[in-house]
């Protein structure tokens, strides 16, 4: 029976990359100073979507107005253009947490 060197060479790395592995220690995280004052990410996630719904509710506002003849054309177009680049953000932002939760789920424990 031949024997491959190379597995052999790569087992026998992969056995001493782990021993060495166990003898080491992380390093302490240096102090950054204090977040007092500083939003936390799920606060600052919260804030952009109520931010997100406020802009979408002014559109509404705007397009109702307009649609009963009592708000300019241009502010009403305004109010569209920031709605549907509200509404894509929101989206793109969705799709990315997804994808984040989906790496988090696969990762091997």
């Amino acid at each position: 029976m031949a024997t491959d060197t190379n597995s052999f060479l790569s087992i026998n790395a992969a056995s001493g990359a782990y021993r060495a592995s166990q003898d080491m220690t992380a390093a302490p995280v240096a102090d950054l100073g204090s977040d007092e004052g500083k939003p936390s990410f799920a606060d600052m996630v919260a804030q952009a979507g109520s931010d997100a719904v406020q802009t979408i509710r002014e559109a509404e506002v705007t397009a109702q107005t307009g649609l009963r003849g009592n708000a300019d054309t241009q502010a009403v177009v305004e109010a569209t253009l920031e709605l549907d680049s509200t509404v894509k953000t929101a989206v793109a932002v969705r799709d990315k947490l997804v994808e984040a939760y989906q790496e988090i789920i696969r990762m091997p424990i």
